[in-house]
């Protein structure tokens, strides 16, 4: 009798928790259903960035430049007689153009950790920044060897487009989306980095003027195109996160225990 007691109690004791955790489980579920109904309504009102003319203009203006000045005869010869002004002065060739490329966009990463916030959080501008890299890149890779361009130092024939100065004002760009509605003066401190790397792509004998100019095309389009696909990137981003949320349970339900699988789908 004393042992049935004991059982008894003890049935009653994981009854009585098992009834606790599935009204606890019942209020997660419903915190989880909130912010999902929270982050669906944040995505849905996100306008996101329209990708207006006059924001093509000066990329337009750059790559067309470049592209002219590989058939132009007039132009050939300022990329010839830059070079030549360069040399007369025998200026040092140093490589802190393989850094300051990137220099925009750390300064980004920089002020937030500082408290100074721009536009978008950790995620967003991550996953825009992450964009423009890489529509950079199809961009530049490709040109470089359908053009074939030989580098004034005669290295190599990749010389158009420069992608140092693509990257340098992606970066640049970059910042300046982030940080223009906060500072004006502080978002376009990126593109002082942006043309010391184009400059000295040119002064340490990799790339002509043009290749140049080209590149701030390419890296300017790059990253205004990287903001106009950020909704629709985040949105895949997005669906994709909710889909993988799932909880397992065990339930009390008509006398009898078992386990449940929650999944928002």
């Amino acid at each position: 009798m004393k042992c049935y007691q004991i059982n008894r109690n003890a049935l009653i004791l994981i009854l009585l928790l098992v009834n606790i955790y599935q009204v606890s489980a019942q209020d997660t579920i419903r915190n989880i259903n909130a912010a999902l109904q929270d982050s669906t309504i944040k995505k849905t009102n996100y306008k996101g960035y329209k990708l207006n003319y006059k924001h093509l203009i000066a990329p337009t203006v750059f790559i067309g430049f470049g592209i002219v000045s590989l058939e132009s005869d007039g132009l050939k010869y300022l990329n010839f007689s830059t070079r030549e002004e360069i040399n007369e002065h025998q200026p040092k060739h140093i490589s802190l153009d393989n850094y300051t490329q990137y220099a925009p966009a750390a300064m980004v990463y920089g002020l937030n950790a500082a408290g100074i916030k721009g536009k978008h959080n950790f995620r967003d501008r991550t996953i825009i920044y992450a964009t423009s890299q890489l529509i950079s890149a199809a961009f530049v890779v490709p040109l470089k060897h359908i053009v074939t361009e030989e580098r004034p130092d005669g290295s190599n024939k990749l010389s158009f487009p420069s992608g140092h100065t693509a990257t340098a004002f992606s970066s640049a760009q970059f910042m300046f989306r982030e940080y223009k509605d906060t500072s004006f003066w502080l978002s376009i401190s990126g593109y002082s980095f942006a043309v010391f790397t184009g400059v000295y792509r040119a002064i340490n004998d990799k790339h002509w003027v043009n290749d140049v100019v080209a590149g701030a095309g390419f890296g300017i389009l790059s990253t205004e195109l990287a903001y106009w696909l950020y909704p629709k990137i985040n949105g895949l981003l997005s669906d994709k996160e909710k889909k993988a949320m799932t909880m397992i349970m065990p339930f009390y339900q008509n006398k009898s225990f078992g386990i449940g699988l929650v999944q928002n789908f």
